[in-house]
């Protein structure tokens, strides 16, 4: 889902919290083509929301108080109609294109069950995976994948966090991914360098950022991480693996249990990854006009199962490059975690 054309790169002000607890702080908000970014007076990136995920938190009152989703700590407040309206005229959008609930719906799932039930109890053929998952909104996948994180974070230890690492992880979000939502989460003990969740939410082991010294390592696993996400999207990999109840329960009561999500978690944090073409990869790279060389090395530190990637370099245009993020703010990001690992 895209901003509607007549709001494109609109922006006004609000009062940002970035919990319950914390003062509010003005903020610069940008409506992009698919998601807000919320910018300090600096120009500094401080948070990043999904427009489809986005929830009005006291309708009709004024001024508009929205948050990135229901559950969410961070809360903004805004009083410019303009922004307002584009923001609940796409939210309406989005309602509308979502499935409602109600015996129709019922209806129509349990006549898809029952025929199945004549083709194999747990036989789903693909296609109608397919089908189904296209009337799934994208803030129910959001939900969901952020579920699962919880899921997962207790295996690899909580995100984390620090005000400063919190600001540089923003920028290096928008620098490799523009404002395409994403959320990025790192944490202190991940089996896998990085993991994709429902909802372009992933996962990423502090030592990508611990361990090397060029931030090109770290855009180049959040850009490999799309390649990941194109060979096998997270979402369909997650009910291929839930089998039948699982998806009947998500379709008709939008839900998925627990259980399930934390079985999931271990499977996704054990299980190989799969391999991608650097061709692809490499062309991704360009795009982001990022070197690929300090990437391949971290790979391989020969090169020699990496050469591609090297000599992937000479496509990329050095005459309009820039820095991936400032010294400080990759230092910042380095040491993210350190509190965490210390205590």
């Amino acid at each position: 889902m895209t901003a509607l054309k007549e709001y494109q790169r609109l922006e006004a002000t609000g009062l940002w919290k970035e919990s319950s607890e914390s003062q509010r702080k003005e903020v610069l908000v940008l409506f992009g083509e698919n998601s807000l970014i919320l910018y300090d007076k600096t120009d500094m990136p401080l948070s990043h929301w999904s427009l489809a995920a986005l929830k009005r938190a006291n309708p009709g009152e004024f001024p508009a108080i929205f948050k990135p989703t229901p559950t969410d700590p961070e809360s903004l407040e805004i009083d410019d109609k303009t922004m307002i309206n584009a923001i609940e005229k796409v939210g309406h959008i989005i309602s509308k294109r979502s499935p409602k609930k109600g015996r129709l719906r019922t209806y129509i799932f349990l006549s898809i069950i029952t025929t199945l039930g004549f083709l194999g109890v747990f036989w789903l053929p693909q296609a109608l995976i397919n089908h189904s998952l296209s009337v799934i909104p994208e803030s129910k996948k959001v939900a969901i994948g952020l579920s699962l994180f919880k899921k997962v974070s207790a295996l690899t230890g909580n995100a984390c966090s620090t005000e400063e690492g919190n600001e540089s992880l923003i920028s290096l979000q928008n620098r490799v991914f523009g404002d395409i939502y994403h959320k990025i989460f790192i944490v202190p003990n991940s089996p896998k360098k990085i993991l994709t969740l429902p909802g372009n939410i992933l996962l990423v082991d502090r030592t990508v950022m611990e361990d090397f010294e060029a931030p090109e390592v770290a855009a180049g696993y959040l850009l490999m991480s799309q390649e990941l996400v194109e060979k096998e999207d997270p979402f369909l990999f997650l009910i291929n693996s839930s089998g039948l109840r699982v998806l009947f329960r998500l379709l008709t009561k939008g839900e998925i249990s627990d259980s399930f999500l934390t079985r999931h978690a271990e499977k996704i944090l054990t299980r190989s990854q799969r391999e991608i073409t650097y061709s692809g990869l490499i062309k991704r790279f360009k795009n982001s006009n990022i070197a690929t060389s300090p990437f391949a090395y971290a790979l391989d530190v020969t090169g020699e199962t990496t050469l591609e990637l090297i000599e992937g370099d000479s496509k990329i245009s050095s005459g309009n490059s820039h820095p991936i993020i400032t010294d400080s703010a990759w230092v910042s990001l380095q040491a993210i975690c350190q509190s965490q690992i210390e205590f």
